[in-house]
């Protein structure tokens, strides 16, 4: 297990539970921890909050994280989804202990429910899931006892072997804990721990067609693989004094400690499962890694950072308390993190042809710029220049503002480590639009300011004749609302303009062939990271992974 995680630590109130446990020598000074994802769908930003905690607890105190699928729902899991998620936490920087899934212990989860019905705590009950609903109780009112709850020990056992062999229907049984229909905790009233299920299961294939629920599948499984500390999301704090009574009742060999921390909620983001999938199957998106998803996938296509994703994840803390995050917390450690490690380039989005009137035909020259303007030991590259370039097009303007700065009809702009230019002409098609400038250039300007004026304007360029076209792509949050959960339909939060596709860019000739998962800052206009899905040779496609402000904060 190992992550490059160079960002301080923040505490949290799970350090201080295990640095105690460790002072007083609970669990023999050992630490195991686990993360449990249910292969059901693509893993996003809020489970990435919960592997880097269960990992660099462990990792903080020479312990162990083991990676879990619970598989015990085989109606919406997937070899797919599995493999999705070795690759995001590998992607994320660990490597866990061990890789193990809930049906690695079917027999012996069936051995312990067999157990349990020789000791009169569990009992096959035929209720309807109906009827057990009605007969739950309220949170002010005690639930009703089945009528099957007092069977006798002998027809229970029959019962239940009967289920494993097959000779029930789907839902004519269940097997239920035997423990207290009265409890003020509702999920203490004899919860259902077996439901029959013919399900084809992607590992064990055919062999079961009665599946444990995870209440009681969850607990055992951090016994057998001897896991210390349990940590969960805050939903299951109602939850732990079943996964208690479970071990409990068995006495088993160690008896893990379940935790419960608040979920990351973040703005502008939907986490749920069932609403991703929706996103996808409706095509709202391109597919679970579309990098507007907050799945791990998403944000990697994206161009986010681990790193980036890992310091996320230790600033926002680990508290009890829940709490809504702003998106550009997110956003800030991506641009924190490229700002840092992202060679610089030029490219043009919305391309504006210029002719150099007094440049010789023909002649280029070629200049070393900076791959990064702090960071001299990460070199320069090599940019052509020639009679004829390309820059943007709001880098000029017929009727400026006052206080524009760029390009103007008899004005002056330096262009990026290169000459100072001035607007001599204006040339516009039929429709009045302007097709081209021509200007000329000042050839005791390169490298230094010209003598007795004042430029104060720098725009980047690039040489028509050497530029490499690309598709790029400039994603933006997929809500628009800061809480898309909160509304009637929650696809009335999507944002229409979370993408703006521009397929005539023009980038430098120094990205012909981009370096393998390099991000790149496109200077003046945003950080990019070259999609290897979409890019083809004589097109690359570069997504944008973040803008270099923040636009969403006025």
């Amino acid at each position: 297990m190992s992550a490059n995680d160079n960002s301080t630590a923040a505490p949290n109130f799970i350090r201080h539970i295990i640095a105690a446990d460790l002072a007083s020598n609970k669990n023999q000074g050992k630490v195991a921890t686990r993360f449990p994802p249910e292969p059901n769908g693509y893993l996003h930003i809020g489970h990435a909050k919960s592997i880097c905690l269960n990992f660099t607890l462990a990792l903080e105190n020479k312990g162990t994280c083991n990676l879990r699928f619970d598989d015990t729902n085989p109606e919406k899991e997937s070899v797919e989804y599995m493999e999705s998620i070795e690759r995001d936490v590998a992607w994320l920087g660990f490597k866990y202990a061990g890789k193990f899934h809930a049906s690695d212990y079917f027999e012996q989860l069936y051995d312990y429910a067999v157990q349990l019905i020789k000791q009169g705590d569990a009992y096959v009950d035929s209720s309807s899931s109906e009827q057990m609903r009605m007969d739950r109780g309220t949170l002010t009112q005690p639930g009703k006892e089945s009528p099957d709850r007092n069977r006798s020990i002998d027809d229970n056992l029959d019962l239940f072997q009967r289920m494993r062999a097959g000779e029930f229907s789907d839902g004519q049984y269940v097997l239920r804990a035997k423990i207290d229909m009265a409890s003020p905790n509702i999920n203490m009233r004899d919860p259902v721990i077996y439901r029959i299920r013919r399900v084809h299961h992607h590992r064990t294939g055919d062999a079961w067609c009665i599946y444990p629920m995870y209440d009681y599948t969850h607990c055992l499984s951090d016994m057998l693989e001897g896991i210390t500390h349990s940590i969960c999301t805050l939903e299951f704090e109602d939850h732990r004094p079943l996964y208690d009574w479970v071990l409990d009742k068995l006495n088993t060999p160690c008896h893990p400690q379940q935790i419960e921390f608040a979920r990351l909620q973040l703005e502008y983001t939907i986490v749920s499962k069932r609403k991703l999938l929706q996103l996808v199957t409706e095509k709202h998106v391109s597919g679970w890694d579309d990098p507007r998803m907050p799945t791990i996938s998403g944000l990697r296509r994206a161009g986010f950072t681990p790193e980036a994703i890992r310091d996320f994840c230790e600033r926002i803390g680990v508290t009890k308390n829940d709490s809504w995050i702003e998106m550009g917390v997110l956003e800030n450690c991506i641009r924190e993190d490229l700002n840092e490690r992202a060679p610089r380039a030029m490219a043009v989005l919305r391309p504006l042809k210029v002719t150099i009137s007094n440049w010789e035909d023909g002649k280029t020259e070629t200049y070393q710029i900076a791959n990064h303007p702090q960071k001299p030991e990460m070199g320069s590259r090599e940019v052509p220049f020639g009679k004829v370039i390309l820059i943007e097009q709001d880098d000029f303007m017929e009727n400026p503002p006052k206080d524009f700065k760029r390009l103007v009809p008899g004005g002056e702009v330096r262009l990026r480590g290169s000459y100072v230019i001035k607007c001599d002409e204006v040339i516009k098609d039929a429709a009045g639009n302007v097709v081209e400038l021509i200007c000329s250039y000042d050839p005791a300007t390169l490298g230094k300011n010209p003598e007795g004026r004042k430029v104060k304007g720098v725009i980047h360029w690039v040489s028509e004749a050497h530029s490499i076209p690309a598709e790029l792509r400039l994603y933006d949050r997929l809500f628009s609302h800061p809480n898309p959960d909160t509304l009637d339909n929650f696809l009335d939060g999507i944002n229409p303009n979370s993408l703006e596709i521009l397929n005539d860019c023009r980038l430098e000739a120094s990205l012909a062939k981009p370096a393998p998962d390099t991000r790149y800052q496109f200077e003046r206009t945003g950080y990019f990271y070259l999609d290897d899905l979409d890019s083809k040779a004589g097109k690359l496609v570069f997504n944008r992974t973040v803008t270099l402000r923040d636009s969403w904060g006025k």
